[in-house]
């Protein structure tokens, strides 16, 4: 039998090896309660604000875009695999705020996120980007823990 607490899943991605643990627990409280999952990859322009790119700027947000593409796709294949519905988006703008965005524009019952994508240095800096959701958010947020090895 399966609950209908959580109609829409958000799953934010940044397309990173850390976030696929938060995909698979996306998908499966989804497929417990007979969710449609919505996949979101945001490129952070926030640092850029209206700065005209450069063509080095441009080629890497090309590349951004792709990976967004991808990352998107994981989660869909995986949704699909699962017989659930899915459809993914790219924003661009300030992850955090793009993310709750979304959320509350699309009428989503549970965001899910890991707490460790590709900055992980730069959250101890300026505080990750699931802690910043955590904090702001009025929907509900499970935050994947993910350990990371750190080389010294």
């Amino acid at each position: 039998m399966t609950s209908k607490l959580f109609r829409k899943i958000l799953i934010a991605t940044d397309g990173s090896e850390y976030t696929k643990k938060a995909v698979d627990h996306g998908i499966e409280l989804a497929n417990n309660n007979g969710a449609k999952i919505h996949a979101i990859y945001v490129i952070d322009t926030s640092a850029y604000g209206s700065i005209p790119l450069s063509a080095p700027m441009e080629y890497a947000y090309s590349l951004l875009r792709q990976e967004g593409d991808m990352a998107i796709k994981y989660v869909a294949d995986r949704a699909e695999a699962a017989g659930l519905e899915a459809e993914g988006i790219i924003v661009e703008g300030h992850p955090a705020e793009e993310i709750i965005k979304y959320a509350e524009e699309n009428s989503i019952d549970l965001i899910v996120m890991g707490t460790l994508g590709k900055s992980g240095f730069d959250r101890f800096l300026l505080g990750s980007v699931a802690d910043k959701v955590i904090r702001n958010s009025s929907i509900p947020v499970i935050a994947v823990p993910v350990k990371e090895k750190i080389e010294l």
